[in-house]
């Protein structure tokens, strides 16, 4: 049976959503971030821009850190057990100046985790940070009650109301919150990827991300192994992600609540999105990396806020450099697909081979970012260093167990516009005209479900699923772009675009979340309930 959902289920609208997220929303209502003024712009991004007060260092001087990967603290019954303690901690970002952060385990990014597909993990957060928190693995197939749902809080010791499951007292009454600790399990029965794990705290997992709360997943797999891809110092973890500095060195942003205690929400010219203008990759500035004149696999993240980016790698001649595609962001593609620069938006992940045999010892490749302008059309560069051996190869085909799904499998289709619109007296960012609220069901679906859902945007929209991977259909009802293909979790809506995609809901059942990855927007409403039943 085949249906169209032109609607969602709405419930009474709580008065936590009626004053408007906590105030953020309410907050709008003065400033007028009207649906036709975000319109009328139409830029390359969304969002805006704070400026540095800081002096800021020139590009390509600091190494490329690599962050380390954390070994388990027990490994029987074959299950691999993590510990992570998530503190205050003070990081060199900017060379030679401390900036006070919220980390995982002391560092920024947190340290990487490495898995095998099918052997489960368990990682057990300890919240020794003076608010809340939750943890959300971003493109794992895990289950409810492990996925991070944003009321799933981790009270901090002595948190002064252990019955709110947020700052401000919303009430969800299906929410689970504990103290201090928490135990995820993560069975990682799914491909082999790189995810991401970050705060995901309820009206507050923008400046959480800001403050340095994010870290890389690695799931592994035999059949990846045999490709004969680039691999050990020659796969590069890539976490990308713009913020600014005060004079002092601290981290910028414009929270109306610096303590994230109580009132969530940015002061009004951000409202769009955050946007810094210094370009860290794996938490260092403007990076330079030593290579050899071989191929590289470069797992790429964008963990910004709100910045989308337009990679393109370029020699000191000017030329381009293939960035040759093989995996999205849940995992290996069919086949290779080449590129001459590549869009990525807060939240994707690509997956490329690069090749430098063809630089001359000395020589420098820049990733560039066609998207910036001034500083943040730089990423980070490559310095060619030595002639080496290589024996790594890009396939034909690399992956034969993408889904099949069709259009006419799906049992319904729906379309989901995500939109400024009115809320109460002022504006918020909206899924179907609704802001988030936990207490109603906005997406209801079988376990096993296929479905086709038409996403349809007025500005830069970057769409993310819980649970479930999925296909790019159609853009602008025309065929999806080059860096559409495989399996995706994230997708990036233009402005002004409808794009469709297919998936199938399996896995668990339970409650789930999809919203816009604009980690701002997510915070001012633009969040729904996925139910699997």
């Amino acid at each position: 049976m085949r249906e169209r959902d032109k609607g969602r289920s709405v419930r009474g609208m709580s008065r936590r959503r009626m004053l408007g997220i906590g105030g953020a929303l309410g907050l709008t209502a003065v400033t007028g971030l009207s649906t036709a003024a975000v319109l009328a712009r139409r830029p390359p991004m969304t969002g805006a821009q704070l400026h540095s007060a800081v002096p800021l260092p020139p590009p390509f001087r600091v190494p490329l850190p690599i962050p380390a990967v954390l070994e388990p603290v027990d490994t029987s019954g074959g299950v691999d057990r993590y510990a992570i303690t998530q503190r205050e901690a003070s990081v060199e970002v900017l060379p030679g100046i401390d900036t006070p952060m919220w980390t995982y385990e002391g560092t920024f990014p947190g340290p990487t985790i490495e898995s095998r597909r099918g052997r489960p993990v368990e990682v057990a957060h300890r919240n020794e940070l003076p608010v809340p928190s939750v943890v959300h693995l971003h493109g794992g197939r895990t289950p409810a009650d492990s996925d991070g749902y944003p009321t799933d809080l981790v009270l901090p010791e002595g948190w002064r109301d252990a019955t709110a499951h947020s700052a401000h007292g919303m009430d969800d009454p299906r929410a689970v919150v504990t103290e201090l600790t928490r135990d995820y399990a993560f069975p990682m029965d799914q491909r082999a990827t790189l995810l991401w794990y970050h705060d995901h705290r309820m009206d507050f997992t923008a400046p959480a991300i800001w403050r340095g709360l994010a870290g890389l997943h690695l799931v592994r797999d035999e059949a990846e192994d045999a490709l004969g891809l680039p691999a050990g110092p020659r796969e590069l973890p890539l976490m990308i992600a713009d913020h600014a500095f005060t004079a002092d060195g601290g981290l910028d942003y414009p929270s109306l609540d610096p303590t994230l205690r109580e009132r969530p929400g940015v002061s009004e010219p951000y409202l769009a999105g955050v946007l810094g203008d210094v370009v860290l990759v794996n938490g260092a500035p403007w990076p330079v990396c030593e290579v050899d004149a071989a191929r590289y696999r470069l797992r790429i993240l964008n963990a910004s806020n709100a910045r989308h980016y337009e990679l393109e790698a370029v020699d000191d001649e000017g030329r381009g450099l293939d960035l040759v595609q093989v995996g999205a962001d849940q995992g290996l593609l069919a086949a290779p697909v080449t590129h001459r620069s590549l869009p990525i938006a807060p939240a994707e992940r690509y997956d490329v081979v690069v090749d430098f045999s063809g630089v001359p010892v000395g020589g420098r490749v820049r990733l560039l970012n066609r998207l910036g302008s001034g500083r943040t059309g730089e990423v980070m560069a490559f310095r060619v260093a030595r002639r080496a051996a290589d024996d790594s190869r890009v396939p034909d085909t690399l992956a034969t167990d993408l889904p099949s799904w069709r259009r006419e499998d799906a049992v319904r289709v729906r379309d989901l516009t995500f939109r400024a619109g009115r809320m109460g007296e002022g504006h918020g960012w909206l899924i179907d005209g609704l802001p988030f609220d936990p207490a109603r069901a906005d997406v209801t679906t079988g376990l096993g479900d296929v479905e086709v859902w038409r996403l349809i945007a007025d500005v830069h929209h970057p769409v993310h699923l819980h649970l479930v991977g999925f296909r790019v259909l159609s853009r602008r009802g025309g065929e999806p772009l080059p860096h559409d293909a495989g399996l995706k979790d994230t997708v990036a809506l233009r402005p002004g675009e409808a794009v469709e995609i297919i998936t199938r809901f399996e896995g668990y059942r339970g409650r789930f979340l999809f919203h816009c990855h604009n980690a701002e927007h997510e915070d001012m409403g633009m969040m729904a309930n996925l139910e699997i039943v």
